[in-house]
């Protein structure tokens, strides 16, 4: 028996409703029995599903899904509780509990609240639970989605430490070019970089039920493999496509991770993809090779320009006196107390010693997004 892992798996709406936008209960039977196997070998597994707004607006009495925000939110909140009634069901059928997390993005931009779900679904896995993940689309204010469940879906695999990110879709994979407008397009079977031919190659989405196309599907790769956590991207109606993807079997296409990869721990995870960035710092040329190859601390000295307002504990751009973007960090010093590191050594260059020495108050926890 090979290796058990903690598995991510994506599937979104068109992959659970049927053509009149109801929940395909067909298709979540044959989801719910290709987890439970999976869970019978001994993997732990969470679901990051779609489907609550195509779930519910023919409840609403809505012939086509709705375009405002209120209505997709009121959908949402008749969906969400019809399909999680059904996932729970159906596991139950197979002798396992379902959970719903509903996430905003403010959990996740709060470092604290990250960490409280981190824990929380870390608990559920370990109990044996199927957490099913979801935004809480109904109480959203900015956009209904992440950007869509795709991100999310690699935002928690990085967030849960998982072995493996499955996304599944309405197509086989990743092709050099769109197999719905060119016969001679080729699947992908292996990605080890995402380069920009690559992110040339995604489409637009492919149904009017999901919010996700290739592209998001491409960024939610380019964070899980930032992450250290290999992917794959599969048609979600081919039988068995669950179990021979986490077997690596599947048809579809395999996203590798290089051993140069940054393979980013939980906190510069947070940093790099979910913190909100709340000003910039400039340094110094010197100090570059230090914190993007050595990963070592950013001494005082070496802040060259400070660019808005921010307080200790704080997250900032970082970039260089080329005006280079190199990264994200966590700041352990506020604007107000680092322009006056720089004052000093503007009005008394000895200072500098002294400043280097009190370094352990400027130490940043550095994070290279690598392009995200």
């Amino acid at each position: 028996m090979s290796l058990t892992k903690r598995v991510v798996i994506k599937i979104g709406s068109s992959s659970l409703t049927s053509q009149s936008g109801d929940i395909s209960r067909r298709k979540l039977e044959n989801l719910t029995d290709q987890v439970a196997e999976l869970k019978d070998q001994g993997h732990e597994v969470l679901l990051v599903s779609s489907g609550a707004v195509a779930a519910g607006y023919r409840t609403l009495g809505f012939v086509n899904r709705p375009d405002s925000l209120p209505e997709k939110q009121a959908a949402a909140s008749v969906g969400q509780g019809r399909l999680i009634e059904t996932y729970s069901e159906l596991f139950s059928s197979h002798g396992y509990a379902a959970s719903q997390i509903l996430i905003t993005r403010s959990d996740f931009s709060e470092e604290k609240r990250y960490n409280n779900v981190r824990n929380t679904i870390n608990v559920l896995l370990e109990r044996g639970i199927v957490p099913i993940v979801n935004e809480n689309d109904t109480v959203t204010t900015d956009r209904l989605c992440f950007g869509d469940n795709d991100t999310l879906s690699a935002k928690v695999a990085g967030l849960a430490a998982a072995d493996q990110l499955i996304i599944l879709s309405d197509i086989d994979g990743l092709y050099n070019a769109d197999p719905r407008k060119d016969s001679s397009a080729e699947l992908l079977e292996k990605v080890s970089e995402i380069t920009e031919d690559i992110e040339d190659m995604a489409g637009e989405p492919g149904s009017d039920v999901g919010t996700g196309g290739m592209r998001s599907k491409i960024d939610a790769f380019k964070i899980s493999m930032a992450s250290g956590i290999p992917s794959f991207l599969g048609r979600s109606g081919v039988d068995n496509i669950l179990v021979e993807a986490v077997n690596e079997t599947a048809t579809g296409t395999y996203f590798t991770c290089k051993e140069s990869d940054p393979n980013l721990d939980h906190k510069r995870q947070w940093i790099a993809f979910n913190s909100g960035p709340e000003g910039e710092i400039t340094i110094e040329e010197e100090a570059r090779h230090a914190i993007v190859d050595d990963k070592t601390h950013l001494l005082p000295s070496q802040v060259y320009q400070i660019n808005g307002h921010f307080d200790k504990g704080s997250v900032v751009h970082i970039k260089d006196v080329n005006g280079t973007k190199l990264g994200l960090g966590k700041m352990n010093y506020s604007s107000e107390d680092l322009a006056k590191f720089q004052m000093r050594k503007t009005q008394d260059p000895s200072q500098e010693a002294v400043m280097n020495s009190e370094a352990f108050v400027c130490e940043l926890e550095i994070a290279i997004p690598v392009g995200v």
